[in-house]
């Protein structure tokens, strides 16, 4: 080398390496994947995707790959990437003795890909806040909560925890001291609430800007209720009296639950037409749930003594299990063959609330007093259940990975994977669009810039 140069090679290196785009930095990086694009049930191979602060901050193509840097590289070549799923109907409950044993349940959910749940509320809202908190902050493994915190009811609340509510002069301040607390939206339950007080609720409800939905008392109209602002319902059972050519004068008996029979024999498909169209001709939601109505239903048949999850639920949570158990033990054949054929018919309506464009929300009403049904793992149940009463596996996986997110606005952060979504994802071995038995081939959970496995979480 030329002794003159030696002086000025520094600085001609330093030169060149400026002259170098450095590295894209992510957090975790997913090679050779294939994205699953769940509102058009496509694929797209050859992806990689990178994640930076719990965001897609980058989807390209494998061609691109080498510009990318990661403290984290997963090769998810020959595996399918999955958004996150959501459960839109959860309940934490049972008292102070189980505020710990419902907190063990959170890893469950994401062990099954549950990386979202709405809790439909119960009796520990303090408690549910507090592992909201913790979750978000990274000091505690669980699913991102949104909660309606306390349900209202009427004077005599079917459920501990509930607001009781006795005149319309109640709702202003509950809904004041809901919205301090920080809730996400208002549910209300059906045990003792009068139709007026019901529209009452729906009315100042509306001024909020907060959604509402739960339980209808079955002597209040679907279509006034959705008038006045009433979002969704929880569960079909409250379809009927509408859908019904005796429900009108059902309706006014004011004997609740014991009319189902009634309703269900008078069932009126060209009414039941018209009455979806018009729900489904503004923003409307329905939870379904059709997997809790399959497990009670067979409580005095099945043996659940051999269920998977058993040993993972806590003894003060499967002591609640008791309740529905006696409950069926105890029903007459009749009553049996009823709950068989009410199931159907929920089935039934799966497909016709679809196709009138009511949007449909995945829901497990896992939890304590709801017996066998656990966290996560019912969920995948649910979605399958779609499937058997008509929708396709994408359209069950948006009723979770779209709908959910859409019912808090929240569209623009969730339901895909593209660049600016959230990075809560799944990695699977088989592809659900096929077979939705294909969600029990979870391998891996990212959320929160973390990596699960599914074995680690249920501590198998």
């Amino acid at each position: 080398m030329n002794p003159s140069l030696k002086p000025i090679l520094p600085l001609l290196l330093l030169i060149l390496s400026c002259g170098q785009n450095p590295k894209e930095q992510f957090d975790i990086l997913l090679l050779n994947a294939s994205l699953i694009d769940v509102r058009n049930g496509q694929v797209a191979a050859g992806k990689v995707v990178g994640i930076r602060d719990d965001t897609i901050r980058r989807v390209a193509d494998m061609a691109g790959a080498d510009s990318f840097e990661s403290k984290i590289k997963i090769d998810v070549a020959n595996k399918f990437v999955l958004p996150g799923l959501w459960d839109m109907h959860v309940h934490f409950r049972g008292g102070d003795t189980l505020i710990d044993e419902n907190k063990d349940l959170l890893p469950f959910f994401l062990a099954h890909g549950v990386t979202t749940v709405r809790d439909a509320g119960g009796d520990m809202t303090t408690s549910v806040l507090e592992w909201r908190r913790a979750i978000r902050h990274g000091t505690l493994d669980g699913p991102q909560i949104f909660t309606s915190g306390p349900k209202f009811d009427g004077p005599r609340p079917a459920w501990e925890g509930s607001i009781a509510l006795t005149s319309a002069a109640d709702i202003g301040p509950a809904l004041d001291s809901l919205e301090q607390l920080g809730t996400d939206y208002f549910k209300n339950y059906d045990g003792s609430l009068t139709p007026e007080l019901y529209y009452e609720l729906l009315r100042q409800t509306e001024q909020t800007g907060f959604k509402i939905t739960g339980h209808m008392p079955l002597g209040a109209d679907l279509l006034k209720a959705q008038e006045l602002g009433l979002d969704g319902i929880e569960h079909l059972y409250y379809l009927m009296p509408a859908t019904s050519s005796e429900g009108d004068s059902l309706r006014a008996t004011g004997q609740g639950y014991r009319m189902l029979p009634a309703l269900y024999a008078s069932y009126d498909s060209l009414k039941a037409r018209d009455v979806l169209r018009q729900l489904g001709s503004r923003e409307f939601y329905a939870t379904p749930t059709l997997y809790i109505g399959q497990v009670l239903a067979g409580l005095k048949e099945n043996d659940h003594s051999g269920d998977r999850m058993l040993p993972h639920i806590g003894p003060g949570i499967q002591k609640t299990y008791e309740r529905r158990i006696r409950s069926a033990m105890n029903a007459s054949p009749e009553a049996d063959q009823f709950d068989r054929d009410l199931e159907q018919w929920f089935g039934d309506m799966v497909l016709q609330l679809h196709e009138a464009g009511v949007t449909l929300l995945a829901g497990s009403d896992c939890g304590p007093y709801n017996s066998y049904v656990y966290p996560g793992a019912s969920l995948h149940e649910e979605l399958k259940l779609l499937v058997e009463n008509g929708l396709s596996p994408a359209e069950a996986l948006q009723t979770s990975i779209v709908n959910g997110p859409e019912f808090f606005g929240l569209e623009a952060y969730y339901g895909g994977i593209a660049e600016g979504k959230v990075g809560h994802l799944l990695l699977l071995g088989k592809n659900p669009l096929e077979d939705l038995q294909h969600l029990g081939s979870l391998e891996t959970v990212i959320k929160g810039g973390r990596v699960y496995k599914p074995g680690d979480l249920l501590g198998e």
